[in-house]
């Protein structure tokens, strides 16, 4: 019905009486349909230039920042068969309470009186050592005296040996004057031939003489040889003493020690959480863990996993927002500010080698100026967490998301200068 006639028929006939133009009117749910279609495509396109906090995601654990503070294993140094346990699990113990009892299972050390014995030993390797001390210092007394009398009696043969040339040089003089009064028949035969046997016979005194000096000395270096060789073989004999000596001094000490380790004390105060070995009577090797303390301190921390493609983009002191298992939380990790039953953190430590396949671990401290993270908490309890970044509009973080892009930053980020804030406001808080 164009409606050009001036003359209208609606009065006569209304329109609703008509199915034909009840059929061609629009729906009245159309309509509201169509006015929440548009008021929903309006709010979107609203909540697409609407600031979205990017996020690097990533699941972990509850831990201990310190390493002293996270589960410690106790092990046994020595291999041994359980006595006796000293605690139960659940049970707080102080650090160097015994925790268990273990005797020997190797039957060098079955004896009860070894630390006895090789005391005893010990005492007559030390006498023996003094003993050969004594011979050796008397050894070279002896090595000193000969010395002294070799240099005497050379002395003597020395001063003999220029009397001797004294005589053989007269008897020589008068042998030869003699001789030309001989010649010259001036003297008879007889005499000349007493002085010719003098004169040999002080020759043979004089070489005689010569001869004492290097017997005397042959006599006396060999028995200074002997003397120094008995020395020696004294010397050698102390020193295999002071090394066999050593050698028990230092299985005494091990032994003491190995016998302090029959008790396996706490390494620190904690509770006992586990106990890997079951029973009396049960053998346990070198090395091998006993049982599990965790530490009592109120140090917490979060061990999380992201991407090795996101680690660049983290820093140290990077706000962190944290869901753990067992509290309820409504967590919009753009918008970190509207969030529920989620707890704040700060980065404190990203490790410089991948810790799993394609993934880097971080550690997360709790943030001080936010709540307070619940104590209710356990270490190796479950986590989710968002290392928060920079703002971005919504509609670039979707097409980021769809297109498998990381977060972007729009500065390098600087962990000197995240450092000071965070100094900051933990002083501000105390």
């Amino acid at each position: 019905m164009l409606k050009i006639s001036q003359g209208s028929v609606e009065k006569m006939m209304p329109q609703d009486r008509l199915y034909s133009l009840r059929s061609l009117d629009t729906p009245m749910a159309g309509k509201i349909l169509a006015r929440w279609l548009f008021g929903m495509g309006l709010l979107f396109l609203i909540v697409l230039f609407l600031p979205w906090q990017q996020n690097i995601r990533g699941k972990g654990k509850v831990t201990a920042l310190a390493p002293a503070n996270r589960p410690q294993t106790v092990e046994t140094i020595i291999a041994g068969r359980i006595q006796q346990w000293k605690v139960s699990e659940g049970q707080l113990v102080n650090k160097g309470d015994t925790i268990a009892i273990v005797s020997e299972v190797k039957e060098k050390y079955f004896d009860p009186k070894f630390l006895v014995r090789l005391r005893e030993i010990i005492a007559s390797k030390e006498n023996s050592l003094n003993s050969k001390d004594l011979k050796a210092q008397a050894l070279r007394r002896q090595i000193k005296a000969l010395q002294q009398g070799m240099k005497t009696k050379v002395d003597q043969s020395k001063a003999k040996l220029e009397a001797e040339a004294v005589r053989f040089a007269n008897a020589k003089n008068q042998f030869e004057r003699n001789k030309s009064l001989f010649e010259a028949g001036n003297i008879p035969l007889t005499k000349y031939q007493e002085f010719e046997y003098k004169y040999q016979g002080a020759e043979a005194d004089f070489i005689n003489a010569k001869i004492e000096i290097d017997r005397v000395q042959a006599e006396y270096l060999d028995k200074i040889s002997k003397a120094e060789s008995d020395l020696n073989n004294t010397l050698a004999e102390q020193f295999d003493t002071e090394g066999d000596l050593a050698k028990l001094r230092n299985e005494l000490a091990n032994m003491e020690i190995r016998s302090q380790q029959y008790f396996i004390l706490a390494p620190q105060g904690g509770y006992v959480v586990k106990a890997t070995q079951a029973g009396i009577g049960e053998t346990i090797k070198e090395g091998e863990a006993v049982c599990t303390i965790m530490p009592q301190s109120d140090d917490v921390a979060v061990e999380m996993f992201v991407k090795a493609m996101d680690v660049p983009l983290i820093s140290k002191g990077r706000k962190v927002r944290i869901e753990f298992d067992g509290f309820p939380a409504l967590q919009f990790s753009g918008w970190p500010s509207v969030s529920v039953g989620s707890f704040g953190g700060i980065v404190e430590v990203i490790d410089l080698v991948n810790s799993r396949p394609g993934e880097f671990r971080i550690l997360v401290k709790p943030d001080v100026a936010d709540e307070k993270w619940p104590r209710q908490i356990r270490n190796g309890s479950g986590t989710q967490g968002w290392v928060m970044l920079d703002d971005v509009p919504v509609w670039y973080e979707i097409w980021r998301q769809l297109n498998g892009f990381p977060p972007s930053l729009y500065e390098e980020p600087l962990e000197k200068e995240m450092e000071e804030k965070v100094n900051k406001v933990e002083a501000k808080t105390k």
